[in-house]
């Protein structure tokens, strides 16, 4: 019975990481991270370095964009709040 208890206990762990991690993009500059939430569960972009890579390279990928990487680009203090509204508005015009 106590092994079956244990059994149980690691699935729940498994399965939950699984799911945190299908939900969550980990931004990372340096030894920093920031938490992003995604916006569908998948497991692209799931870690992300900023390091070393042109905002605007970043911005351009769809799916961090709609995420809301600009946000986290302004709190690592590789964009300011106009060129991230300017790259946002550009890249998103694109799609159109």
């Amino acid at each position: 019975m106590n092994i079956r208890i244990k059994k149980y206990v690691f699935s729940g762990i498994l399965l939950f990481i699984g799911y945190f991690l299908a939900s969550q993009h980990i931004v990372i500059k340096n030894k920093e991270f920031k938490l992003l939430k995604k916006s569908e569960l998948t497991y692209e972009y799931t870690f992300y370095n900023v390091t070393d890579r042109d905002p605007e390279d970043i911005i351009k990928i769809d799916m961090l964009r709609e995420d809301g990487i600009g946000d986290i680009l302004v709190d690592f203090g590789l964009l300011n709040e106009e060129d991230k509204y300017e790259l946002e508005t550009y890249y998103s015009n694109l799609e159109e």
